[in-house]
């Protein structure tokens, strides 16, 4: 397995599955990876204790910074930027140096496919964690500054070109069923796709069902603050729905939740009240049992999220938009509450902040869902069967 990050530990929705989907297949099959280190909360050691590998390759990324400078240098290089952020010669090297002794390269992100040997005689499975170009095109098409939109629309071009380019090499692709349908539709043979889902913490369903009475009226934000989707779409919560929702109750609180927010959003929750930053907090029980309503007002990305998936298993309703809910078998009203206006979001948050009823029947569904449908041993299990029957035809082929 080939990864952009070291997957430990699991504190994002991306991590969580490559750290879950390596446990797994450690389990069940002769196992390495190989990935870039990046940021300073990976610990290495920890992660080598927690799991048993034939051979882990790692080294540190050389480019990954987001820049002006690195978006011109991938043009010269001709690939993404994103691409270009995760190029690691040395690592490419010892790659090449063991891969022959693999049936199976599985690739994890897109940007992965960079380090497939030219002389690999294996099978290759790809893993997309979503269907990128469309979340560069859909930012495009946001209300972000015109130069940003600009550098959007043409680097979607750019990664439309290269993920048909991973996808047309992959002997096996692994996707959500809404990005099987958006990778389609650019081309992708749909016979070597097979659906997969990003999870949380499905731990949770053993956990009591959360009590109305025990919550405040307080809403919960969990996410990654830096990153431009989740920003995008707490500055047009904060500016158009945050007001409406205050000035109607202000003893209704919002907790942010996730280190180093932008500057962006410090700015705009300083021109209102009832907004906590918390930073990063490890224990997140605690806060889902005082919070009413999880929030995840997304307006462009692509793929399952996480942070939703995560809520809903917990038992806490979520409010979200078509983005948030993109990709997961619900229905609005009934496992979760979907708005993509700001009058009415604010007029559901106001509503299921107060209808006890309405909100246990969102919170018993939400669970019950998770339950049937998306936990890792269902998931992860049908990955791994797919994987072997990949493994026994390189190795009939051979």
């Amino acid at each position: 397995m080939i990864t952009i990050e070291l997957p430990y530990p699991p504190t994002s929705g991306g991590r969580m599955k490559s750290w879950n989907m390596i446990k797994y297949l450690s389990k069940h099959h002769d196992t390495s990876l190989a990935c870039l280190i990046k940021y300073g909360d990976q610990d290495i050691q920890a992660f080598e204790d927690s799991i048993n590998l034939k051979a882990f390759l790692s080294k540190p990324a050389v480019n990954d910074i987001r820049s002006a400078k690195n978006l011109i240098k991938s043009y010269i290089a001709g690939v993404p930027i994103n691409v270009f952020r995760n190029c690691q010669k040395t690592l490419a090297s010892d790659i090449s140096a063991i891969a022959n002794d693999y049936d199976v390269i599985l690739l994890d992100h897109y940007e992965s496919a960079q380090f497939i040997p030219q002389n690999f005689q294996g099978k290759v499975a790809f893993h997309a964690h979503n269907a990128t170009y469309l979340m560069w095109q859909r930012f495009s098409q946001s209300d972000a500054p015109i130069p940003y939109r600009i550098v959007a629309a043409l680097e979607s071009k750019r990664v439309i070109n290269y993920e048909k380019k991973v996808c047309q090499l992959a002997d096996l692709i692994f996707a959500s069923p809404n990005d099987i349908d958006h990778l389609e539709d650019i081309g992708i043979d749909r016979s070597k796709c097979r659906i997969t889902y990003h999870l949380g913490d499905d731990s949770q369903l053993t956990l009591p069902d959360m009590a109305f009475e025990e919550t405040k009226k307080q809403l919960l934000y969990i996410g990654t603050l830096n990153w431009e989707a989740n920003i995008d779409g707490l500055l047009w919560f904060l500016n158009e729905v945050w007001p409406k929702v205050y000035s109607t109750d202000n003893e209704i609180t919002l907790k942010i939740v996730g280190k180093n927010p932008d500057i962006r959003l410090l700015d705009a929750a300083k021109d209102h009240s009832g907004i906590e930053f918390t930073g990063f907090v490890e224990e997140l029980e605690p806060l889902f049992k005082e919070s009413r309503l999880f929030l995840a007002p997304l307006r462009f990305g692509s793929g399952i999220k996480v942070k939703v998936l995560n809520a809903m298993c917990r038992g806490i309703p979520v409010i979200t938009t078509d983005v948030g809910a993109e990709g997961i078998d619900v229905s609005n009203g009934v496992h979760l509450i979907i708005e993509n206006e700001a009058e009415k979001m604010a007029h559901s948050i106001l509503k299921y902040l107060e209808a006890k009823e309405q909100w246990q029947i969102i919170a018993k569904n939400s669970r019950n869902i998770i339950r049937e449908k998306y936990n890792w041993e269902i998931v992860l299990g049908d990955m791994s069967d797919e994987l072997l029957r990949l493994q026994d035809n390189q190795i009939n082929n051979a």
